[in-house]
């Protein structure tokens, strides 16, 4: 059933995501809840090692089936895209959801021109002539601005400058006009110019389009730009969530706090020196009982290290899995006031 105007276009419910290759069970996503609107940008920040990939990846199934075991509900576009298999998953991936992965270099096939990829992929999908999809590649390219468009697509990957393959992964993502675009880190590897421009590209196909993006990055800067909420993950949770603006001004939980610390525009007093976040995250092959935070956490309590904490909704669409939030907003106020 398709989903009505104001229903989600994605709509994640206790996603559960175990690999079981190694010698211990890993639950790299443990009970993550997620909501994407139509003409809405998520963005997905963390540390490595957090489950922001791994939460994307599940999106479009893209884990191997026999090493993985993925639990609760994921729907896309109103269809229940665990329970796809076959073709029906081969036609989900690229038309109804799309994916633009952190390097493409290693994403697009090194042996066949881009444009010719471009072009299987639209063939794959819709119906229309060989010609019509080297058509609709062209516009693709001069829609994400790539100069020379008609000679760059017969050029192969390593013939482009990584902005230049960034852009293109760009277009085959947009190439069957899917509803839901899934960035892995699509800025990691360009210098910050270029960086800011795919971002704005983004931001401006996102609004041109009305796609819901998912977007994850390692850098608040980057989901400032393109994000309308962030959700903060920490070792397999989302424990913190709301609007953009909100989380940079009043963050709620000490993990988000320490995140906009650790960056040279965060919230800190002009001079200040940067701060860090002690410690290591935890291992995933054995979670602790309490707040997977609390070892790192300069606000944690004995509470914090017995039990796991709920989402506390702090205002509508804002909420954290924290005991220790009005401690958080405390030393956020201050750091505030200080800059």
């Amino acid at each position: 059933m398709s989903p009505t105007p104001d229903d989600p276009l994605v709509l994640v419910r206790d996603l559960r995501v175990t690999f079981t290759g190694g010698r211990a069970p890993v639950q790299a996503v443990s009970g993550v809840d997620l909501t994407v609107h139509r003409g809405e940008a998520v963005a997905l920040i963390g540390e490595s090692g957090s489950g922001k990939s791994v939460t994307l990846r599940a999106l479009l199934r893209l884990h191997s089936p026999k090493r993985t075991v993925m639990e609760g509900t994921i729907r896309v576009v109103g269809q229940d895209v665990l329970a796809l298999g076959g073709r029906a998953l081969a036609d989900y991936r690229g038309k109804v959801a799309s994916m633009i992965f952190q390097e493409p270099l290693l994403a697009l096939d090194p042996v066949y021109t881009v444009g010719k990829q471009i072009v299987e992929s639209i063939l794959r999908h819709e119906n229309v002539s060989a010609t019509d999809a080297r058509k609709r590649a062209l516009q693709l390219f001069e829609r994400v601005r790539i100069p020379s468009p008609e000679r760059r697509l017969d050029a192969y990957p390593h013939e482009m400058s990584g902005g230049m393959r960034q852009r293109a992964m760009i277009a085959l993502a947009l190439a069957c006009n899917p509803q839901v675009l899934l960035a892995d880190e699509p800025t990691t590897a360009l210098d910050a110019t270029v960086q800011i421009q795919i971002l704005l590209l983004l931001r401006e196909l996102q609004r041109e389009l009305g796609l819901a993006i998912v977007f994850v990055t390692h850098d608040i800067g980057a989901a400032i730009e393109v994000a309308d909420r962030i959700a903060v993950m920490y070792a397999g949770r989302i424990v913190e969530e709301g609007p953009a603006r909100t989380l940079i001004r009043a963050p709620r939980h000490p993990y988000t706090l320490a995140l906009l610390q650790s960056r040279a525009h965060g919230a800190l007093a002009k001079g200040s020196r940067l701060q860090t976040i002690g410690g290591s995250p935890p291992d995933l092959a054995h979670l602790p009982q309490g707040c997977a935070f609390a070892e790192r956490c300069r606000f944690a309590a004995d509470a914090c290290l017995a039990t796991q904490p709920p989402a506390l909704e702090l205002a509508p669409g804002h909420q954290a899995r924290c005991l220790r939030t009005e401690a958080t907003a405390a030393a956020a106020n201050a750091v505030t006031a200080m800059a």
